[in-house]
């Protein structure tokens, strides 16, 4: 606007004060330049990660059952990857491995399979970002080791050390230079539910922020992860008996997947009954509507700071839930209702109002990030595929063959239509195959139909390919796989830990009415 009012002036003044504003405009003009490209190669990246929210729980992607017009409005404003998936986990605490991929940019069986710690020599998204001149801030859910954040992040505050808590009284910490977040530093207990926590948190970071250097902002939640608290209001948002079953409910799962009796599935009664997943159905939904508020008030200061336009926003989910499909309510399977995953990306120059059905996994975000920061030297040990190609529709990129994996007894891929599960517990196996174009709630189980024999080995083939493309030890032609078993979390677990874990899931069953 400034360079506009001179050229105005120009035509007006002597010759002299014309050669004078002429200078003027030449050295703005370089320097608006410089600004652009600036601002074109190192926007803000703001992450916004929820925990357990699976794909299809924003009602713009497909869900009118749902309400999340924060969520509608990022979807809305930008690009959807309805094939997001997280690779698998080798324990029951699932998001653990789901963010120690996110964060190194590796598969599965190329970190530790548990998640809980991260292999200091990989250097995480938030190292390499600061590298690249970025101030980087980490909010919220840390569940990979303290070395690890430690090592990654260069600023933050109100992060959990740990993996699930009461919604309410969250232990947190402020950043320390010297790394020291020991008991007694710990912030005072905040009577504020975690999502309003975290947002608090996030919207004061940018109220203040005021460095010359790109900002990633990291803003980990808890929600919509058990227990499932919330503020009354967005209970009652919901009409729990109006609200879908969906087809793929069952009373109970037809066969034993290796991981029936674990906490998540304490957090309704066997069989499963129609109420009482309906119950627990408006209850996850009200969690992600009073997350989706949270997220709303983060983005409404980005908007009034004026750094929106050069702000990146990817939204996402670490794995899904069940809550009542396949008569399960946890996420230690290879359903899709436990795999697939929300990832939606808007920002500058990225389309608006599209969606793809390429498939991508979690670790993509990685190289995602760093091209669209505009960092050119990715680590060598990120193994991510970077999706800006298909985000900007320069070309249509899909990983052909999607592979997954839970502990040592469930194997399963997915080529276009078709997936196969396998299982094997107690040396028993048991195999599914889905037509997911068809079928895309896993209802109709095909691999006993000799009409699709060729099908059912050919996906066996690719299965067996795939675990050792993927560094998994495990071979479908050895018995118990030839892998060790991975005790149940139950049986390694204090026994005094599980009975008051099973006290808790009766409680949170009791305030549900059941």
């Amino acid at each position: 606007m400034l360079i506009d009012f001179l050229n105005g002036l120009i035509n007006n003044i002597p010759m002299k004060t014309k050669i004078l504003f002429a200078s003027m405009i030449i050295v703005l003009s370089a320097c608006s330049l410089q600004n652009e490209k600036k601002n074109e190669e190192n926007p803000n990246i703001l992450f916004l990660l929820a925990d357990d929210q699976r794909a299809g729980t924003i009602n713009a992607l497909g869900n009118p059952e749902i309400i999340t017009p924060n969520m509608d409005m990022i979807a809305n404003e930008g690009f959807s990857f309805s094939n997001t998936y997280l690779m698998g986990a080798m324990n029951g605490a699932v998001c653990a491995p789901s963010r120690a991929m996110l964060m190194t940019g590796r598969s599965l069986y190329n970190i530790d399979p548990t998640g809980n710690t991260i292999d200091t020599a990989h250097i995480t998204l938030p190292k390499t970002l600061e590298q690249n001149g970025y101030h980087t801030f980490h909010i919220g859910k840390w569940h990979n080791g303290r070395p690890a954040f430690i090592q990654s992040f260069g600023d933050g505050s109100k992060f959990f050390f740990g993996g699930m808590h009461s919604q309410y009284n969250v232990p947190t910490y402020e950043f320390s230079q010297a790394g020291d977040y020991s008991t007694e530093k710990q912030n005072e207990l905040s009577p504020k539910h975690s999502s309003e926590l975290y947002a608090d948190a996030a919207v004061e970071f940018l109220k203040n922020y005021n460095s010359d250097k790109p900002f990633f902002l990291y803003v980990a939640f808890q929600a919509p992860h058990d227990p499932r608290e919330m503020p009354q209001k967005y209970l009652d948002m919901y009409d729990t008996a109006s609200l879908s079953l969906p087809s793929n409910f069952k009373s109970e799962h037809p066969f034993d997947n290796g991981e029936i009796d674990i906490r998540d599935e304490w957090l309704a009664g066997y069989p499963r009954t129609s109420p009482e997943v309906k119950a627990n159905i408006a209850a996850y939904y009200a969690m992600i509507t009073h997350l989706d508020e949270q997220i709303g008030r983060i983005l409404k200061v980005l908007k009034e700071r004026g750094m929106e336009e050069n702000t990146i926003v990817v939204f996402s989910g670490d794995n899904g839930l069940a809550v009542g499909q396949h008569g399960l309510m946890g996420k230690q399977n290879l359903y899709e209702h436990s795999i697939n995953v929300p990832l939606i990306i808007k920002g500058p120059g990225i389309p608006q109002n599209k969606r793809t059905e390429n498939s991508a996994y979690l670790f993509d975000i990685y190289p995602t990030i760093c091209d669209l920061a505009g960092v050119k030297d990715i680590p060598e040990s990120v193994q991510g595929i970077s999706l800006k190609p298909t985000l900007m529709e320069q070309e249509q990129h899909s990983r052909e063959v999607m592979f997954f994996a839970y502990k040592n007894f469930q194997r399963a891929v997915r080529k276009g239509k078709w997936k196969l599960i396998k299982y094997n517990v107690n040396n028993e196996v048991t195999t599914q195959l889905f037509d997911l174009e068809v079928d895309p709630y896993e209802t109709t189980n095909l691999a006993d139909n000799p009409q699709y024999k060729n099908q059912l080995d050919e996906m066996t083939e690719v299965l067996s390919w795939q675990m050792l493309e993927n560094n998994d030890l495990a071979r479908l032609d050895k018995e118990g796989w030839g892998v060790p078993v991975l005790p149940a979390w139950k049986d390694k677990t204090d026994p005094e830990e599980v009975e008051h874990l099973r006290g808790l899931a009766e409680k949170e069953r009791e305030m549900r009415g059941f």
